[in-house]
């Protein structure tokens, strides 16, 4: 996932590897470790750059804008509902 690949993804290829037999035992390429049919890759180190939830409350002429880190989503959600009860 840190490098923007799906686990869910990644599992299905390899249960397609193993579906077509091409399973042996793994070999080592220089720092990496890879199995036949796998081909090692240098990924691009993953970008850590969470978007911010911003929003824009209105109410007459009074206009407040938030923005709150996306990493503390549920506590966002949290303040939402208490502001609006």
């Amino acid at each position: 996932m840190a490098n923007g690949i799906n686990a869910n993804l990644a599992r299905r290829w390899v249960l397609d590897v193993e579906r077509r037999g091409d399973v042996s035992e793994p070999v080592q390429v220089g720092r990496n470790v890879v199995a036949k049919g796998f081909m090692a890759a240098q990924m691009p180190a993953a970008q850590n750059v969470a978007a911010d939830i911003r929003i824009e409350l209105r109410r007459g002429a009074t206009v407040i804008k938030v923005s709150w880190p996306s990493d503390a989503a549920s506590a966002c959600a949290a303040w939402i509902r208490e502001l609006l009860r």
